[in-house]
């Protein structure tokens, strides 16, 4: 038996709704360790979820008490080639498949994010933590460079200092110090995490497909750009956007907004 066998599937995937997919790394055992057939399984069930039609949104997490522990240093330190398996092909590189994804990916962080789990959760759109969850650079402590992009989120994240001293230290840090440095966007009791997630994965869902996924990739595309030029391609896109409009459809999209907004006035958790 293979030390991953009494934990298959590598991934569960679930459909709490047909617009929504919950992705869970299932090797508790090991921390949600990033071995090599848990990326490759990673990089399959995001690229299989691309051809979903009615798909909107993915909620990732992890199994048991752990988000991810990053690689799997047992199999890194036995491999035969550890340089290779730092800087992994397009098969087994989950980070391209998580960025490379054309719908928002809400990482539900369940516990400790560390290193290569760190990057993992970076590479999502939103991030929601549990209040028991924790956060760690250990590159410098390992022996190796980031290449997942750790090195330059983080620090757009939460600025230059923050990032240093985290990549310096290899410190952890808990889910309340990670809010107030902006890494997070919510901070909830353990308890509530899946809900929450999957509430605002809902409300994502809600709006117009179209829009949000021209919406994500305006705001991706934007933020590898000098902010002249960010603004530059929003005007672009925009125009272009707004050729395709038509009266009709703004009337009643505005129509729908506005009941939408009193309904929410009503009762602030009406969707």
């Amino acid at each position: 038996m293979t030390p991953d066998a009494a934990d298959n599937p590598l991934v569960i995937v679930e459909r709490p709704s047909a617009a929504c997919a919950l992705v869970t790394l299932n090797r508790p055992r090991a921390k949600n360790a990033l071995s090599m057939a848990l990326r490759r399984e990673l990089v399959r069930v995001f690229d299989a979820l691309r051809d979903d039609a009615g798909l909107r949104v993915v909620v990732l997490t992890g199994a048991g008490d752990a988000f991810c522990a990053g690689l799997d240093l047992k199999e890194l330190g036995s491999s035969g080639d550890p340089g290779a398996a730092v800087m992994p092909s397009r098969e087994d590189d989950p980070i391209l498949a998580i960025t490379g994804f054309p719908w928002p990916v809400i990482a539900a962080i369940n516990g400790v994010a560390i290193t290569g789990g760190f990057e993992l959760a970076l590479a999502c759109d939103l991030l929601v933590a549990a209040d028991s969850a924790r956060f760690a650079d250990t590159h410098a402590r390992v022996g190796v460079l980031p290449g997942w992009g750790l090195s330059q989120r983080l620090q757009r994240l939460v600025g230059i200092a923050r990032a240093k001293e985290l990549a310096f230290t290899g410190n952890q840090i808990d889910a309340q110090l990670a809010q107030a440095w902006g890494l997070v966007n919510r901070v909830v009791p353990a308890g509530e995490l899946l809900p929450v997630a999957l509430g605002m994965a809902a409300d994502i869902a809600s709006t117009l497909p179209e829009a949000l996924r021209a919406y994500k990739r305006l705001i991706d595309d934007g933020s590898a750009l000098a902010a002249g030029a960010a603004l530059a391609l929003e005007k672009e896109r925009s125009a272009e956007w707004a050729r395709s409009l038509s009266a009709s459809a703004v009337e009643r999209n505005s129509r729908l907004l506005t009941e939408r907004g009193r309904a929410q006035s009503r009762d602030p958790a009406a969707k």
